[in-house]
């Protein structure tokens, strides 16, 4: 008999971010994919030359194209949602035709994942938390690092109004695809007011969401949305649990300076090396 675990581990149960992806990857540029590889070399401090990596959840496959473009040796992207694979398949053969990667449909509880051995720098943005099983997904994604190596994620930091979000994802999966698009339109009205109550300027925010992240808003909003199975996560707790798998933080995480949580949890942004075994 399938528990309530097991149902909110399985992919159908999950919002459809693949299919959200596959449109978002048709507005892939060169710009983007430009800034994509700027924001990776930042992150992992450096380039990727002669290294292996690892995508846990590739979505529209952006970002592992960026690890190609910074001399990654081989680049393994994976995802339990069979759209965005193919999705990243698509990307990579028409952007790094003939490179050394590939993309699997797996999930980072297959212990078929363990199979492709350990890498040099994992990946996974914005997915773990998303799993279904957080705190059981970020040891076994851990766990993909060669000694020595980089674990780069981005996870949602916990807001008093978590709780009143989960209510809208699993309303939000199972509603019609018109009422999600009234949600959206909703959600955006109230953004807006909310800009001109703090003088910022809207129109400015959108225009400068693609050029420092690469990536689209409105694509952004649908997948925050629609993020279920949804958790959330303090840094202090992720530092605890790190810790305790031989992780050092290297340098302080990009924290989101967020308490309420009425527009979203945000992301803590987290890179850590793994300690070098000895022997």
């Amino acid at each position: 008999m399938n528990t309530s675990k097991d149902r909110l581990l399985a992919q159908e149960s999950h919002f459809e971010f693949g299919k959200n992806w596959a449109s978002y990857a048709n507005m892939i540029t060169e710009a983007q994919i430009d800034i994509a590889a700027a924001e990776l070399q930042h992150l992992l401090r450096g380039r990727l030359d002669g290294k292996r990596f690892l995508d846990i959840g590739c979505g529209s496959g952006l970002h592992s194209l960026a690890a190609l473009q910074l001399g990654a040796s081989e680049v393994v992207a994976v995802d339990i949602d069979l759209e965005s694979v193919e999705t990243t398949c698509r990307v990579l053969a028409r952007h790094a035709p003939g490179g050394p990667w590939r993309t699997l449909k797996i999930s980072v509880f297959d212990v078929e994942l363990r199979a492709l051995g350990e890498f040099d720098v994992v990946y996974s943005w914005g997915v773990l938390h998303h799993t279904g099983d957080l705190y059981r997904a970020l040891p076994l994604a851990a766990g993909m690092v060669r000694s020595g190596g980089q674990f780069a994620f981005a996870l949602y930091r916990t807001t008093l109004l978590c709780w009143l979000w989960k209510i809208e994802k699993r309303w939000y999966v199972s509603a019609t695809p018109r009422a999600q698009a009234v949600a959206r339109r909703v959600y955006l009205a109230v953004f807006r007011l909310a800009c001109v109550f703090t003088l910022r300027s809207y129109r400015k925010y959108v225009a400068e969401y693609r050029a420092q992240r690469g990536m689209d808003l409105f694509h952004d909003i649908h997948d925050w949305m629609g993020g279920w199975p949804y958790e959330s996560i303090l840094p202090r707790q992720v530092q605890r649990l790190m810790w305790s798998l031989g992780f050092m933080a290297t340098g302080s995480p990009t924290r989101r300076r967020l308490k309420v949580g009425v527009f979203g949890s945000g992301c803590d942004e987290y890179l850590y090396s793994k300690a070098i075994s000895k022997g």
